[in-house]
């Protein structure tokens, strides 16, 4: 299994920044796609950003495309979300999550961190 662990979370006006990371440990190398997911109070769980561990190629839902950086440190075994011109729209739990190409080319996430806050405030 993959454990992982969120921080960076809180309070920001909208307009700034934040950047939340997450820190991979356990069976690491099990898991070659990393996401950032996050819900918000009343609506379902959302995809916001993704990577893989051994290569280059990151994609973004279209809501946070040209906003939000996702990056990694292979070293640390740590990846990172760069929120930037944050609207309280952003306002959510984030979750960072490890997954796998599964049959058909579908990644599966199944080992989710327990969240970080972000709140934007207007």
């Amino acid at each position: 299994q993959v454990q992982l662990v969120e921080s960076g979370g809180g309070l920001v006006q909208a307009g700034g920044s934040l950047r939340l990371s997450c820190a991979a440990s356990g069976r690491t190398f099990s898991r070659d796609r990393m996401g950032w997911f996050r819900q918000a109070p009343g609506k379902e769980r959302e995809f916001v950003a993704g990577l893989s561990w051994s290569n280059s190629i990151t994609y973004y839902a279209d809501s946070v495309k040209g906003r939000f950086t996702i990056s990694r440190d292979n070293v640390m075994n740590t990846v990172h979300l760069r929120m930037s011109s944050l609207k309280p729209e952003d306002t959510a739990v984030y979750y960072c999550a490890a997954g796998f190409i599964a049959r058909g080319g579908a990644i599966e996430y199944d080992c989710w961190g327990q969240g970080t806050q972000v709140t934007v405030s207007s």
